[in-house]
């Protein structure tokens, strides 16, 4: 498998989520910014936690429109793999690959700790490893991680089993205890918690684990 990890400045989790795609088997390209294109034959794009550009504007709003951003959204439209974390799933919602935004913390504080997730599907590349309903165990920290959407948009996810997995003491305030969510095509994950700080025992938890061995699946996007 090939990964593509895209570093933007201020990104801080870009290595972690190397090492992961790494553990799992992947071949791994880490790409800058500025770059324009992503490399050929990728099976998978991840775009890292962190605080990209600071967090100016808003969390993900300036990545959002970064020359290698572009390269990514036309990757997932053209049916391409991807996984956006923490900051990473900010960006992708402000490029609309996923919907929905995030927003500040219903408490208004930074939170940094392990959160209980509930497996709400398996049907995707990303969940196919856990079993329905699973509690899995990964870190959380961010700022800005409580996910709103409309209503029309909240019951589309629910009706087409687009949750991708939800807390089970919700921390930040989003909206029906979403902490993931996949895109139409179920080829697109975005998540909050960090699956890629759950990969090794000696860091407290290898929950995240079993993402990355699925993932490693993968074959080329056609």
């Amino acid at each position: 498998m090939k990964a593509a990890v895209i570093v933007y400045p201020g990104s801080n989790c870009d290595r972690d989520l190397a090492v992961a795609f790494e553990r799992a088997g992947a071949e791994v390209t880490k790409v800058w910014h500025k770059d324009t294109a992503l490399p050929a034959g990728l099976d998978i794009v991840g775009v890292p936690g962190g605080f990209s550009y600071g967090d100016y504007l808003r969390c993900g709003a300036i990545a959002a429109q970064s020359p290698i951003t572009r390269a990514v959204i036309d990757f997932t439209h053209a049916g391409g793999h991807a996984i956006g974390i923490c900051n990473g799933f900010q960006v992708l919602t402000e490029t609309k690959v996923l919907p929905g935004a995030l927003m500040r913390n219903a408490g208004l504080k930074f939170i940094c700790k392990t959160a209980g997730l509930r497996v709400a599907t398996t049907d995707s590349v990303f969940t196919r490893a856990y079993d329905d309903g699973q509690v899995i165990h990964l870190p959380v920290a961010h700022h800005d991680g409580n996910y709103v959407a409309d209503p029309d948009t909240l019951k589309a996810l629910q009706d087409q089993d687009r949750i991708a997995f939800t807390y089970t003491d919700n921390p930040n305030g989003s909206v029906a205890d979403i902490a993931g969510v996949l895109s139409e095509n179920r080829r697109v994950l975005g998540l909050m918690p960090h699956p890629e700080r759950a990969v090794d025992a000696a860091h407290g938890g290898t929950d995240g684990a079993a993402m990355f061995r699925a993932i490693a699946g993968l074959v080329a996007p056609a």
